[in-house]
């Protein structure tokens, strides 16, 4: 997709801007629970060469901290990390969290469970796959989490990248076509997985045990389409970054998300009458 096109397909989603923020703002103000779901990479930090140099800096600690720590909230990290990763960067908060986009979740003071019964036999298989193309592209790297793959191009020429990751789709697809996984297309990385799991249905088996009257999901790539689409209407769904999206708005990029978070967490409660959102 061209830039053009992709500023076309975001005309479908509104800039959460001026008006939109103000609705924004209106109904958090006026929740008695809250709910709020949160993609890591790409959404609340830039993304990185090397995936393990994205810890978070102090700010968005203390961000995630007063949001978490307001008693009218519900808040969940939903990322494609490994849960190791987020156990380490934010175990010590009082969130949600939810790792390898779906497979594990971890509600808040609790211990770690997957939400489906899932094999990894067919790693041994995808491995050599994936570690070839490691080889044949200069600066790709394989990330192996309990229960995906991922092939990383970011660092890679950006041609020659293009070039490689098509072959390696097109060699996937044979391999996964009669098999229990499918394979992702993020920002930058292909990622292999079993079937059946996704944010959005994580995310609905951890909004069964909350009951919410404000939700606001923010995500920047495909793995959070499945998040919006498995989302009530009046969740205040935001994609980042220009794309088509099931999401009903956009912002530009980490620093915009956080500007609206940080005036979420600024905002006092209060009852007002509620604009519908636009």
């Amino acid at each position: 997709m061209s830039f053009t096109q992709s500023i076309e397909a975001a005309r479908n989603a509104r800039s959460l801007t001026g008006k939109a923020q103000t609705v924004l703002l209106q109904h958090y103000r006026a929740a008695r629970r809250r709910a709020l779901l949160l993609d890591y990479d790409g959404t609340l930090v830039p993304f990185y060469d090397n995936p393990k140099s994205a810890k978070p800096d102090p700010g968005l600690l203390r961000l995630l901290s007063g949001l978490s720590g307001d008693p009218l909230n519900e808040a969940a990290i939903v990322s494609g990390r490994p849960r190791r990763d987020l156990q380490e960067w934010f175990g010590p908060l009082p969130v949600c969290l939810i790792a390898e986009h779906g497979a594990w979740l971890r509600s808040r003071a609790e211990e770690w469970r997957a939400l489906k019964t899932i094999t990894t036999d067919w790693k041994t298989q995808v491995r050599p796959i994936l570690q070839l193309y490691v080889d044949r592209l200069p600066g790709a790297l394989l990330e192996e989490k309990e229960f995906s793959m991922a092939w990383h191009y970011r660092r890679a020429d950006p041609e020659q990248a293009s070039l490689r990751a098509q072959e390696l789709l097109d060699d996937l697809a044979d391999y996964t076509r009669n098999k229990d996984v499918q394979v992702l297309e993020g920002n930058k990385v292909l990622e292999v997985r079993n079937t059946g799991v996704n944010k959005g249905t994580a995310a609905m088996e951890w909004l069964a045990h909350h009951s919410v009257d404000f939700i606001l999901a923010v995500g920047d790539d495909l793995t959070d389409e499945d998040l919006f689409r498995a989302l009530p209407p009046t969740a205040f769904s935001v994609r980042v970054g220009l794309a088509q999206t099931a999401a009903r708005y956009h912002l530009a990029n980490p620093a915009a998300v956080r500007r609206v978070l940080h005036d979420l967490s600024k905002a006092v409660p209060e009852p007002v009458a509620l604009t519908t959102p636009p």
